[in-house]
């Protein structure tokens, strides 16, 4: 009854600003989700240039994937423990800086994906994978880290990885 009696115009903008209060709040939401993406990403790397083993890998979900930026690193977390851990036992593992970052995430917000540019010893690297959710806390599922190459230098660069690469592509073909 009480909405009957009210003028058109104040009903208008009680409307609006119902509507302005739900995307304000999904907004907030969503931005929340993404900081806590962010923090994660974060801490992962940090634990990485600490040496921190434990954190590193606490980060990761059991069945994670790491591919890295030679074309042989197509590790499971384990195999990727294995290779990283004398790294890490010599107190510094590498040191990589989210210098840009870009996240998405799937309706429910129980899945993100991201692509990211690194500062690292390697100088611009271009990190992108997929988190899930896991019992309230993000968990790195997928990660894929790839050396960025300037256009202009594409052709030297090509020239010194091509013998390498020649043989490894020829191996790769015999294993079908």
């Amino acid at each position: 009854m009480l909405l009957q009696t009210l003028n058109p115009t104040v009903m208008k903008n009680i409307i609006l600003f119902i509507g302005i209060t739900f995307f304000a709040n999904a907004a907030i939401a969503q931005n929340e989700v993404k900081s806590q993406v962010n923090a994660t990403l974060d801490a992962w790397h940090k634990a990485a240039a600490e040496a921190n083993f434990n954190n590193y890998f606490d980060a990761m979900t059991d069945d994670a994937i790491f591919i890295g930026t030679d074309a042989t690193e197509n590790w499971t977390k384990t195999a990727f423990q294995a290779y990283a851990k004398p790294y890490f036992d010599k107190g510094k593992a590498w040191s990589f800086t989210a210098i840009e970052r870009h996240v998405y995430f799937n309706d429910d917000k129980t899945l993100a994906w991201f692509d990211e540019l690194l500062s690292t010893q390697m100088k611009i690297c271009r990190g992108s994978g997929v988190l899930v959710l896991q019992k309230g806390k993000w968990k790195i599922k997928h990660y894929v880290l790839s050396m960025t190459i300037p256009n202009d230098t594409s052709d030297a660069v090509v020239k010194i990885k091509a013998p390498i690469e020649e043989q490894l592509m020829g191996e790769l073909r015999n294993k079908k």
